[in-house]
């Protein structure tokens, strides 16, 4: 059976790709700028920086340095990590609110926080 694609499903198809632009550019505009970052070591709150202050921050976990955060033009990075996989290093500079870098092994979660309040969590509820 040798079908070809109709009028029809290059209209449903052309639709689909329509649904699926308008979603991703709502979705990535959504997304707001942090203002500052939050570090955790453990599960407890080990500082909070400004993302519009360029500075290195040395994470101490028992006496020694095990990473290195990075804050540089309004981004934070993982500059220097002791973990033997060293993933958290190789993500991306995270600078919208909610995003993240996690270095597992040292228990290290850096995350962006707007002090904006999101319009989509007042529809959520």
């Amino acid at each position: 059976m040798n079908r070809r694609f109709g009028k029809n499903d290059i209209l449903l198809l052309g639709m689909l790709a329509v649904v699926i632009l308008v979603f991703y550019v709502g979705m990535t505009s959504a997304l707001q700028s942090g203002d500052s970052i939050i570090i955790t070591v453990n599960g407890s709150e080990y500082g909070r920086y400004s993302l519009s202050e360029n500075k290195e921050i040395p994470i101490k976990i028992d006496g020694k340095v095990t990473n290195i955060v990075t804050i540089e033009n309004g981004t934070a990075y993982m500059l220097e990590a002791d973990c033997p996989d060293q993933l958290c290093m190789h993500q991306n500079a995270i600078s919208k609110d909610k995003e993240s870098i996690i270095c597992l092994p040292n228990r290290v979660v850096v995350t962006v926080e707007s002090e904006q309040k999101n319009t989509l969590d007042d529809v959520a509820g």
